[in-house]
């Protein structure tokens, strides 16, 4: 049934028919999209179905184990930002990014020791709700109302992704693809809420992980036969890909031990331990025990994860050495503007851009020619050879891109979120690119549902029952967290529409991360360790530091990452300073 409604679908629909003679698309792969959709969708609909308490709706009864948590954790983490921009972060900078992960094993080892027994001890729906006790309600207030800004621009940005995908494959607006993945959210996270999540982030993973190293794995089959897997790993590190380590100090660099290490650590401890859509995945463990042991399993397997991810890039930028890519990768976008006064252009740009992979393509053959031969002389005459081709093509690719952007009013020219996804589309066998694009839609639609219920539980228990509603029943909560998951989705879904991203989507929700992580992260370590600050200096300190967090992205250079320690020492000190200037109350709470 679901092969004849597509078979019917893409044989009536003339857009669909052109994009998919561009993009290779067929019947087998949209019935594994589709059918991998519907089974989420209706499964996490189906087992959650009858929520009615507040206890169920938001924490899922505390039936969850370790392992199950630790799986959530990582598919909330694991947007369709994730498979969509990250393999393409490695082809254009290599792997160097894996060090941003380097801090994650220690958040995740002090979280569990001092954080998780708290909010356990103190049984709280949220994070927030321990700032009242400890300070007061103003800046339990303050810390929500900065969470739900974050929270609500990432999910904005997670859902971007998936919506930019089916947007290229269908040749339809952005507009309407957002509406059409954020509707299919809303029916299963506003039907079973915590546990509709948790229970549907296992099939995806299972889905996302598979899928990946199945296109990895297919990426190297298609190498020449003369090229091995030593070869190719030789290659990359020739070509600077794997870069994993860099030992250099600098804090206008993004990505180096350093920054992992440190800046990392204060990240992760501020996204795992501030960050409701986090906690809420941890508060709903069967025991604290659980939650600490779901905890490390995300802390011991992120980095492998990641690193496979980042691997998988590298052999897609190596198969590209072999096999030429497009000049430009979003090929939708480049179909249009060829129906423009551009297409002279683009056809000029692109014969000379064939010339020149064809040398490079000479380039190549003579490193792997220079490898099997272990003649370091020759390696390096081939090598720089090879990257003077790539900056030749780094040139004529920014050309396109002008051209295009001329031709094509607003039209979004960074393609770098694209070269994954094009390889996906353009190279993988039928019914493994369905189950690719499956991948990304499930990444993306397990992190959104996460989001969206942390935005739900924070907004109903923080800031609607606290303040405005206080006295309402049970089932009038559940309701309103309802219609809060359905409010916040539609924002998402208006930020999506609105946003343009000059930044590769992983560091862009990395960015937004560390504008307000920061901040947070001082609140609680203050509520945590300086017991002799009250609520009004700790207020007024965060609001200084997230002042002077945008300062530092919108005036200096420095590194975004850096962003969160700027911020989170700036509400300790300042808290302890304002603390000696204040008024002294008789008593502080604890």
């Amino acid at each position: 049934m679901v092969l004849a409604c597509v078979d019917c679908f893409t044989r009536s629909n003339p857009a669909v028919l052109l994009v998919n003679k561009i993009l290779r698309m067929n019947y087998l792969d949209w019935a594994v999209l589709i059918g991998t959709i519907a089974f989420i969708v209706i499964y996490g609909t189906f087992k959650t179905r009858g929520n009615k308490t507040i206890e169920g709706y938001l924490k899922g009864d505390n039936t969850m184990k370790w392992w199950m948590i630790g799986v959530s954790i990582m598919a909330t983490q694991a947007s369709a930002v994730t498979f969509l921009s990250t393999p393409g972060q490695a082809i254009e900078d290599g792997m160097r990014f894996l060090q941003f992960y380097f801090g994650l094993p220690l958040a995740m080892v002090i979280i569990s020791i001092t954080i998780v027994p708290i909010y356990y001890r103190l049984k709280v729906y949220t994070a927030y709700e321990y700032l009242e006790t400890r300070f007061d309600l103003k800046t339990r207030s303050l810390a929500a109302i900065l969470f739900l800004i974050l929270r609500g621009l990432s999910a904005g940005i997670t859902l971007f992704a998936p919506s930019l995908v089916l947007s290229t494959i269908l040749g339809w607006s952005i507009n309407a693809t957002t509406v059409f993945i954020g509707t299919l959210v809303i029916i299963y996270v506003t039907s079973g809420g915590t546990k509709a999540v948790s229970l549907t982030q296992r099939y995806q993973m299972t889905v996302i992980m598979g899928g990946m190293m199945l296109a990895g794995i297919l990426a190297f089959k298609m190498l020449p036969d003369g090229v091995s897997f030593i070869d190719t790993v030789h290659i990359a590190g020739e070509m600077g890909k794997l870069n994993l380590v860099n030992l250099e100090f600098n804090p206008n660099d993004r990505y180096n031990i350093w920054s992992g290490l440190i800046a990392g650590t204060f990240l992760f401890l501020s996204y795992f331990g501030t960050d409701q859509s986090q906690v809420a995945r941890y508060l709903g463990g069967l025991s604290e025990r659980e939650s600490k042991l779901g905890l490390m399993f995300n802390g011991l397997l992120k980095i492998p994860m990641q690193f496979i991810i980042l691997f998988i890039g590298v052999l897609v930028y190596v198969f590209y050495l072999f096999n030429q890519p497009p000049i430009f990768h979003n090929k939708v976008l480049k179909e249009r503007a060829m129906q423009t006064q551009g297409a002279s252009a683009l056809r000029s740009l692109e014969g000379s851009y064939n010339i020149l992979y064809a040398e490079k393509r000479g380039a190549v053959d003579n490193l792997v020619s220079a490898i099997h031969a272990d003649d370091e002389s020759a390696i390096q005459v081939s090598k720089d050879a090879v990257m003077a081709y790539q900056h030749q093509e780094a040139i004529l690719r920014d050309s396109v891109k002008a051209t295009i952007g001329k031709s094509i009013r607003n039209a979004k020219t960074q393609d770098r979120d694209y070269i994954f996804l094009n390889f996906v589309l353009s190279n993988l066998p039928h019914g493994i690119v369905g189950l690719l694009l499956a991948v990304m839609f499930s990444a993306a639609m397990g992190s959104m549902a996460g989001e969206l219920n942390a935005l739900a539980s924070t907004t109903t228990m923080d800031i609607y029952k606290r303040s405005i509603s206080p006295d309402a029943t049970p089932g009038h909560y559940v309701k309103a967290s309802r219609w809060f998951t359905v409010s916040w989705a539609l924002l998402a879904m208006v930020f999506a529409m609105l946003a343009s991203f000059s930044e590769n989507l992983i560091q862009f929700v990395n960015i937004v991360g560390s504008l307000f992580y920061g901040t947070l992260l001082g609140i609680f370590l203050t509520a945590f360790y300086v017991k002799r600050v009250q609520g009004t200096a700790v207020f007024w300190s965060a609001l200084l530091a997230e002042g002077i967090v945008f300062y530092c992205y919108s005036f200096t250079k420095i590194a975004f990452l850096w962003y969160i320690i700027i911020g989170c020492l700036t509400v300790i000190i300042f808290s302890l300073v304002l603390q000696a200037i204040l008024p002294q109350k008789n008593t502080l709470k604890s």
